[in-house]
């Protein structure tokens, strides 16, 4: 699984088209002049499609992308809202036994939430609170944000993410939402591929995708802040945007990174030589024993009575 998810196509945007599927395999209908046109959609070699407004999906279709282990996420209008997606039942909990177990520290936590820092803007300073780290790093979204705007000259850009007054954004504002949603869709889809919870965030919290938000976070600054900002005088920012990410993420192996970086954060001294089968995995668990094999009936005759 984990080797599929890291070679994969990142993600495929689909609005106001019907998913079906039919002898061939998945196809959208897009419906022109011309009458209903169909385009089959590489089931196997994506990690997620996002369903924007408009696009309805039906159950086998559904059924083939589950099947293949590619996350549905649904996006609303102007890509600001995300929601839930498809997680294959064949995965391993390895590391999301792991995810919990650093997620239900106090000091396990604060660790994962350091290295995540640190993957963003180098070693953070010794004994660092997570409040003081959180306004280190506001600083210096703040200092990139007026680099940016000085080399596309930009004027006034404060970030905006309103969904109900989205047509009143500015192109950069758009063009970084819409950014930003197809990132949380592909972080998403490597987060279940990992057999994670999206839920289990180490410094965002209270969301079904908080994990999603915080791996997101690491590529930002690098990947969908510049991308936005070379946008600023794009006539229609939010598919252009879709569009570029689509070459960034492969031009820089993405997907493989996220992999890394989520096991690396999670548990650093084991790295991605853990959890990279997902057969032989299904055990029970003992506190005195450890693991013990499943599918075995541990029965045993009780000793007699002693008269």
């Amino acid at each position: 699984m984990l080797p599929r998810v890291a070679d994969s196509l990142s993600f495929l945007y689909a609005g106001a088209v019907k998913i079906v599927q039919d002898d061939t395999g998945v196809c959208a209908r897009v419906e022109s002049a011309r009458g209903a046109d169909r385009i089959y959609i590489p089931t196997a070699a994506l990690s997620c499609v996002l369903l924007g407004p408009g696009t309805s999906i039906t159950q086998p279709a559904m059924a083939t992308f589950a099947r293949h282990g590619t996350t549905l996420v649904c996006v609303g209008a102007g890509g600001v809202r995300s929601y839930a997606g498809i997680m294959p039942a064949s995965l391993s909990t390895v590391w999301l036994e792991k995810q919990v177990r650093a997620w239900s520290s106090d000091e396990a936590r604060l660790g994962v939430a350091v290295r995540m820092y640190e993957r963003r803007f180098g070693e953070a300073p010794t004994g660092a609170t997570l409040a003081q780290l959180r306004g280190f790093e506001g600083q210096r979204i703040k200092a990139l944000y007026r680099l940016l705007a000085t080399k596309y000259q930009v004027k006034r850009f404060r970030r905006n993410y309103d969904p109900d007054a989205w047509d009143e954004q500015d192109p950069v504002n758009k063009a970084l939402s819409a950014a930003n949603a197809c990132m949380y869709g592909v972080v998403h889809a490597a987060i279940l591929a990992l057999g994670c919870s999206p839920a289990l965030g180490f410094i965002h919290s209270g969301t079904q995708l908080a994990f999603v938000y915080d791996i997101a976070d690491l590529y930002k600054a690098k990947i969908t802040i510049p991308l936005a900002f070379s946008l600023h005088a794009s006539p229609d920012p939010e598919r252009q945007a879709r569009r570029q990410l689509r070459d960034d993420f492969r031009a820089y192996k993405l997907m493989p990174q996220i992999v890394a970086d989520i096991q690396q954060v999670i548990a650093p001294d084991e790295g991605a030589s853990v959890g990279d089968r997902t057969s032989d995995l299904v055990h029970l668990w003992d506190p005195e024993a450890g693991p013990l094999p499943s599918g075995v009936n541990y029965g045993f005759d009780a000793p007699a009575d002693s008269e």
